[in-house]
C-alpha cells in the first residue's frame, strides 16, 4: 500500500504539528512514521519533488499480525517453547522488523540463555537503533548477569536519550546502581522515574526500601503503600510490597510513635468537651477497644476500656476518641443522636428466626445457649447498622490527619477485615447462621472493604464471595459516603446510618432518637417500672418519644399476644436474683405465695414483702416475681400457679444480660 501526500496546506491540516516545520525532514519524516506504524510494522517515509510517499507493507500485516498477537499472548502466559518456532517463522518472513528480535531476545534473556538475547537485541538495534525495549533489556542484561555496570548504564542512558520520557529505563537504572550500594545516586534515578509515572509501582517499591534501609520509617511504609496502590496484578511485586508493608508496619508499632499523638488528642478532647476522658486497661471486654459516653453511664467522665495485648491498639484508642470528637461536634449543634432499641425489637428480631432456631434445637442446643445465640445476632446487626457508616467517616478523618497512625491503621483495619470476611464466609458459620442476616452483615463489610482498597491499595472484595446484588449494595452505600465525605456536617453520619438500615430492611430494629430527648426520659430499670406502675398508658405524660413507644408496645402486645409489662417485671426479678443462693430465692417465693394464697389483683398496687425490703409490687408486679421466683427454684411446680406468663418469661430470658 503507497500513500501520497503533496507538501501543501492541506498536509498541514491533517498533521498541525508540522506547520511551520516542513522544511525540517526529519521532523516531517518521523511524525509520519509514527502516525503509519501498526504495532510493529513500520511504514517506509519518503520526500521529494514536495510530495511525501508513506509505504506500507500491508500484505505482511495482514499475514503476520495473527502470528504476532499470538507470540505476544503465549510469552505473557511464559509458554515460550510454543512461541519461539513462531517468531523464528516471523523472522524469516520479515528479518528486517526490530520488535521482533527484541521479543526473542526477552524470551532467550527469561529462559538463562543471556549470550545468544544478547545477540539478539543487537539484532533488534541494527533495524531500529531507537528501539527502547532493546535497549532497557541490554542495560538490565549486561547489570544483572555480566556485573558490567559501566556497559549497562551505556545502554540506559542511550535508552533515556530516544526516550527521556521512558521512566522504565531511568527506573532501571537507579535498580542496578542500588544493587551495587549507590544509595544517593540510586535514588536520584527513582525520584526522576517517578516524575515522569507516579504508576509504576517498581519505583515506589524501591523508594520504600531505600527509606527502611535510611530507617526512615513513614516514608518507607508511604512508598510502599503506592506500590501496592498502583499495581494491578497481584504478581510477585505484588507480594513483596504487602510483605514489605506488614514488616515496616509492625516496627512502626514497635517505635511507639503513636503514644503521644493519642495523648495530645485525648487532652484536646478533655479541654473541649469538658470532662476528663479515663483510659482504662480490660482484658474482659468482648471488643478490643470500648467507648463509654459519661452521660450514658450516669458518670462525671468518659471511659476508653481496651485490651493492653491487643495490636496496633492505638488505632483503636484513637478510633474512639475521634467517635467522642464527633459526639461533642454533634452534640454543639444540638444534632447529636443515640441509636437505642427496645424489646419489642429485639422480639420481632428473634421471632424472624425460627428456622434457624428449630435447627440449632434439632442439633440439640439448650435453649439458653440458643437465647444467648439470637442476642448476638440482633446486638451484632444493630451494631455494624450503627457504626459502618461513622467508621467511614472516622478511618477517613485519621488517614487525612493524621499520617503518622497510617501503620497503625493499616494492621487494625487490616485484622477487622480479616475477622468480617471469616465471619460470613466460614463455612462451619454459614451453616448454622440466617442467610438473610449473613447477606446484610456481608455487606456492611464489603463498605470496609472498599475503603481499605481505596486507602491502602489492598483488594480483599472478591474473597467475600458475594453476588452481584450483595456488591451492588455495597457499592452504593460507599458511593452515598463519598457524597458526603468531603463537606460532613455535625451529625450528618446518621443520615447514612438510617438510610442504609432502611435499604437493607432492618430500621425496625432500633431507633435513632435526639440526644436532647433521650436524656430526658427515665431509661433505668427502675424508673422504667416505675412509670409502668403509675402510668401504663402514658396518659399523664404527653411525651413524642413516649407516645410513639407506646403505639410499638401496644401493637407488639396485638403480634405477640405477650404482656410486656410482665416481660420487664420479670427481667426486673432476674436481675434481683442474679447472685443470690437459691434458698433466699426459695424464701421469697414461699412468702410471695403464702401472700398471695388469696390471689393477687393485676389493678392494684402496694404489695410489700419482708423479704424484700424497700420494694413496693403493683399486682402484675408481684405476679412476674411470683413466676420467675418458682421458676429459679422448682420449675416442675409452676405449672400448679396457673399463672398464663410461659411467653412472657421466654422473653424475658432473650432480654436478661447478667453482669460479670
Amino acid at each position: 500500500m503507497i500513500i501520497s501526500h503533496a507538501v501543501s496546506d492541506i498536509l498541514i491540516d491533517l498533521f498541525p504539528q508540522l506547520k511551520g516545520k516542513m522544511s525540517d525532514i526529519e521532523l516531517v519524516t518521523q511524525v509520519l512514521t509514527d502516525y503509519y506504524t501498526y504495532g510493529p510494522y513500520k511504514p517506509k517515509v519518503t520526500i521529494k519533488d514536495k510530495w511525501v510517499t508513506i509505504e506500507i507493507d500491508a500484505p505482511a500485516i495482514f499475514s503476520q499480525e495473527t502470528d504476532y498477537h499470538k507470540v505476544v499472548a503465549l510469552c505473557e502466559k511464559g509458554r515460550y517453547k510454543e512461541a519461539k518456532p513462531i517468531l523464528k517463522k516471523l523472522i524469516e518472513q520479515n528479518p528486517t522488523n526490530s520488535e521482533y528480535y527484541r521479543i526473542m531476545g526477552q524470551i532467550l534473556s527469561d529462559e538463562g540463555d543471556q549470550e545468544n538475547a544478547i545477540d539478539a537485541l543487537i539484532d533488534a538495534l541494527r533495524w531500529n537503533p531507537g528501539n527502547g525495549y532493546a535497549l532497557t533489556m541490554l542495560g538490565n542484561i549486561f547489570a544483572r548477569h555480566k556485573d558490567d555496570l559501566t556497559t549497562a548504564m551505556s545502554y540506559y542512558d542511550q535508552a533515556i536519550k530516544v526516550n527521556p520520557k521512558d521512566y522504565i529505563a531511568i527506573n532501571n537504572i537507579g535498580a542496578n546502581l542500588l544493587q551495587k550500594d549507590k544509595i544517593e545516586e540510586a535514588k536520584k534515578y527513582f525520584f526522576e522515574a517517578l516524575k515522569i509515572s507516579q504508576v509504576y509501582p517498581n519505583t515506589h517499591f524501591a523508594l520504600g526500601m531505600i527509606a527502611e534501609m535510611e530507617n526512615d520509617l513513614p516514608s518507607a511504609f508511604y512508598s510502599t503503600i503506592e506500590a501496592i496502590k498502583v499495581n494491578k496484578n497481584r504478581d510477585v511485586l505484588y507480594q513483596n510490597s504487602v510483605r514489605q508493608a506488614f514488616e515496616i508496619a509492625k516496627r512502626v508499632i514497635n517505635s511507639k510513635v503513636a503514644a503521644p499523638i493519642v495523648r495530645n488528642y485525648l487532652h484536646k478532647l478533655e479541654f473541649e468537651g469538658g470532662k476528663e476522658i479515663e483510659m482504662v486497661e480490660d482484658s474482659e471486654i468482648h471488643t478490643t477497644a470500648k467507648f463509654e459516653l459519661a452521660e450514658n453511664h450516669s458518670r462525671d467522665k468518659h471511659i476508653i476500656r481496651y485490651k493492653p495485648e491487643s495490636p496496633a491498639i492505638e488505632h483503636l484508642i484513637m478510633h474512639e476518641l475521634v467517635h467522642l470528637e464527633y459526639i461533642l461536634e454533634a452534640q454543639k449543634a444540638d444534632l447529636n443522636q443515640v441509636f437505642v432499641s427496645n424489646p419489642e425489637q429485639k422480639t420481632r428480631f428473634i421471632r424472624g428466626l425460627e428456622s434457624t432456631t428449630k435447627k440449632l434445637r434439632r442439633q440439640g442446643l439448650s435453649e439458653e445457649v440458643i437465647s444467648n445465640y439470637c442476642s448476638g445476632l440482633f446486638a451484632g446487626i444493630n451494631t455494624q447498622a450503627l457504626n459502618t457508616p461513622i467508621d467511614l467517616f472516622i478511618e477517613n478523618f485519621i488517614f487525612s490527619e493524621y499520617s503518622e497512625m497510617h501503620p497503625y491503621q493499616f494492621l487494625s483495619l487490616y485484622s477487622n477485615m480479616q475477622q468480617g470476611m471469616k465471619s460470613v464466609t466460614d463455612k462451619k458459620i454459614l451453616e448454622l447462621s440466617p442467610a438473610d442476616i449473613v447477606s446484610k452483615s456481608k455487606i456492611y463489610n464489603l463498605v470496609n472493604a472498599l475503603q481499605f482498597k481505596e486507602l491502602y491499595g489492598m483488594d480483599f472484595i472478591s474473597d467475600f464471595q458475594a453476588t452481584s446484588i450483595e456488591l451492588k449494595h455495597a457499592k452504593d452505600f460507599y458511593d452515598e459516603y463519598l457524597q458526603y465525605r468531603d463537606d460532613r456536617g455535625p451529625g450528618e453520619e446518621y443520615d447514612l446510618v438510617q438510610h442504609w438500615a432502611e435499604d437493607l430492611h432492618i430500621e425496625k430494629y432500633f431507633e435513632l432518637i435526639p440526644e436532647k430527648e433521650y436524656r430526658t426520659q427515665r431509661t433505668d430499670l427502675n424508673s422504667l417500672l416505675e412509670s409502668i406502675e403509675n402510668d401504663p398508658f402514658g396518659v399523664e405524660t404527653k411525651d413524642p418519644h413516649k407516645e410513639r413507644e407506646m403505639e410499638k408496645f401496644q401493637r407488639s402486645q396485638k403480634e405477640l399476644g405477650t404482656n410486656m409489662a410482665v416481660v420487664m417485671f420479670m427481667v426486673d426479678a432476674l436481675q434481683y436474683f442474679k447472685s443470690m443462693p437459691k434458698e433466699k430465692i426459695r424464701e421469697i417465693a414461699f412468702e410471695i405465695a403464702m401472700q398471695g394464697t388469696q390471689g393477687y389483683n393485676p389493678d392494684n398496687k402496694g404489695y410489700k414483702l419482708s423479704t424484700v425490703p424497700g420494694k413496693e409490687f403493683s399486682g402484675y408486679h408481684i405476679m412476674a416475681w411470683y413466676y420467675v421466683s418458682w421458676m429459679l427454684t422448682s420449675p416442675e411446680l409452676v405449672p400448679e400457679l396457673e399463672l398464663p406468663f410461659d411467653a412472657e418469661y421466654k422473653i424475658a430470658l432473650t432480654m436478661y444480660k447478667p453482669h460479670k
